[in-house]
């Protein structure tokens, strides 16, 4: 490589080439490049001849190779955005993705301010952005004070949330906890939140290795397994939620597109009213959500 020169745009289409195989090559190549030369769309549409190290370009080809490795670019750039905000991510959260924000947009449209609870919280991803964009639509109005207490069993990935509220401004308004679902909430807590929400695993056991490598192998497996039927989270939180909400409380969570009428009967069956399933985008099922009314 000590005698080529390269442009900016011969290294993309060299990148897509690479990862021909990805169905999302195009992208994947850009946001790579953009990584290394620290440019952005701009640079690709108006100035593709602009020259480009050798040094870049061998960053460059390192990084395709990590991806064509079914690496998710996500991790290799160590960060992704989510609901329009930038997010820390590594090989120990899931990668938020653009299905789970139907779950902030329904939180947002139910909530009214107060205490949050978030459990399996991963990259904070949910509850920060929950936060950061109910005060964001409320500035300048009187509303209540949001605060929040976010749990999960992994202590890396809290280190990792942790760092995403600082990034957003948001560490005095989140508590983050270890521990296993409703550990994470003190006593004199039970009974005193507005709102629950959780993104919790529900892959079934037997499903996982038939997934996509860069997910099978790639993400964290305690994130995903939820059990020999996928739904052993919604059953302990279904159990455990009315506990903990205020009467008129939300409980609203993310499910796979085919659990939409198991979690409702699971819902119903704790006691919870108005319990609807919602769609995303794709017209798949991916939330549930009910209101604990005693």
């Amino acid at each position: 490589m000590t005698d080529q020169k390269y442009t900016y745009g011969d290294l993309y289409r060299q990148g897509v080439l690479v990862l021909n195989e990805d169905e999302d090559a195009r992208l994947d190549a850009r946001l790579l490049l953009e990584e290394v030369c620290g440019t952005d769309l701009q640079t690709l549409l108006v100035y593709p001849e602009t020259p480009v190290s050798q040094e870049q370009a061998a960053r460059y080809m390192e990084l395709l190779k990590r991806r064509a490795g079914h690496e998710p670019t996500a991790y290799i750039l160590g960060k992704t955005e989510f609901m329009g905000l930038p997010f820390i991510v590594t090989g120990d959260v899931l990668i938020p993705e653009q299905d789970s924000e139907i779950l902030v947009e329904t939180a947002l449209s139910a909530f009214r301010g107060g205490l949050v609870l978030d459990l399996c919280t991963g990259s904070g991803c949910l509850v920060l952005s929950l936060l950061k964009l109910y005060n964001e639509s409320n500035h300048g109005k009187t509303f209540r004070s949001v605060r929040a207490v976010a749990g999960d069993i992994s202590d890396k990935a809290l280190a990792v949330a942790r760092r995403n509220a600082a990034a957003l401004s948001l560490s005095d308004a989140v508590s983050f906890r270890q521990g296993d679902l409703f550990d994470v909430v003190q006593k004199e807590e039970e009974g005193c939140f507005d709102l629950l929400i959780s993104n919790p695993p529900y892959i079934r056991t037997d499903v996982i290795g038939t997934l996509r490598e860069e997910v099978a192998c790639r993400e964290p497996y305690m994130a995903l397994d939820g059990g020999a039927d996928g739904l052993s989270f919604y059953r302990r939180i279904a159990a455990g939620a009315g506990a903990v909400l205020k009467n008129h409380g939300r409980l609203i969570v993310e499910i796979g597109y085919d659990q939409g009428e198991a979690v409702r009967e699971l819902f119903t069956a704790a006691g919870f009213d108005s319990v609807c399933v919602l769609q995303d985008y794709g017209h798949r099922d991916r939330v549930v959500i009910g209101e604990k009314n005693v």
